[in-house]
């Protein structure tokens, strides 16, 4: 099947980072300047300083550097040395800047807490992934992102060798069990209320000539039953043990192999290869993007 939209670097992202780069700089000068630095630093100074990595992990977010230093309106210039989805050890030079060392102050905590975060959460998906390597199983991210930072934390996904689910609301039909209880007459757990609004959902999106992926959620084997035969473009198993997994696989490749499967629910490090084994195509993690750690990034000033 035709996968979700995948983030690259686009026109999109950069307006997206664009806003978010204001809205820091707007945090830390709220229209004013760097009093320390002005009362400190001569105007005229220049100096060089690198971004250095102090630990190991994965690029994302090197073309937003050059975002940071346009709005601030910094007379800096930078070189990169490692490109976003590239690994890298602890000590890395990541990049160096040069020019007004005034700017420089200025820009460095935005810069720093930008690459930090985005690389954080390529570092953490990069060791997902590596949890799953030679099994049919791909990782995806999930909705559970920072406000107004999904495009750049999905991107970072990407960036950490995972795959995107849906972006929003309106680019594919994903029924879960709180849209169930709201259609009149259903019963939560309901096979025939899952497989009928599977139905329901494809009449509609047929009238509006939408031409999107349905996805439903279910949570019981008996469930997925009712569903297969309408075929979905995927079903997510929610929260089912191993066991269950292996037997919606079976059953799957019975009735409807082109429909994949989802796993999903309190998927961690040291249980997502067993899930991967049981042979779904998909396991989605919500702590990709809501849980990682920022990556420890700094700046070294050269002598």
């Amino acid at each position: 099947m035709q996968d979700f939209h995948q983030f690259t670097w686009d026109d999109a992202l950069q307006q997206d980072c664009q806003t978010l780069v204001r809205l820091a700089l707007a945090e830390d000068l709220n229209g004013q300047q760097d009093w320390t630095t002005v009362s400190l630093v001569p105007a005229d100074r220049k100096g060089r300083a690198d971004i250095v990595a102090r630990e190991s992990g994965i690029a994302a977010g090197m073309s937003a550097m050059e975002i940071v230093l346009a709005e601030a309106q910094a007379d800096l210039v930078v070189t990169t040395f490692v490109d976003d989805g590239q690994s890298f050890a602890a000590k890395t030079k990541l990049a160096t800047l040069s020019g007004s060392v005034r700017d420089l102050l200025t820009v460095e905590r935005t810069l720093l807490n930008l690459l930090g975060r985005l690389m954080g959460i390529a570092t953490l998906t990069g060791q997902y992934a590596r949890e799953v390597a030679g099994t049919n199983a791909r990782v995806y991210d999930t909705r559970k992102t920072t406000p107004g930072w999904r495009r750049l934390e999905k991107y970072a996904v990407h960036c950490g060798g995972g795959r995107n689910h849906r972006s929003g609301l309106f680019d594919a039909v994903l029924i879960k069990d709180n849209h169930l209880a709201q259609r009149a007459g259903s019963t939560i757990g309901s096979p025939a209320d899952a497989a009928a609004a599977v139905v329901e959902a494809r009449q509609f999106l047929q009238s509006q000539k939408l031409a999107m992926p349905i996805e439903v959620e279910v949570d019981a084997l008996e469930q997925l039953a009712a569903v297969l035969p309408l075929k979905p473009e995927i079903v997510l198993l929610d929260n089912m043990p191993s066991t269950a997994l292996r037997e919606a696989v079976a059953m799957r490749d019975t009735i409807a192999p082109q429909v994949e499967l989802e796993a999903s629910g309190g998927v961690r490090l040291d249980t997502i290869r067993e899930i991967a084994s049981t042979g779904v195509e998909r396991i989605s993690v919500g702590a990709l993007t809501h849980s990682a750690r920022v990556l420890d990034i700094g700046l070294d000033w050269q002598a």
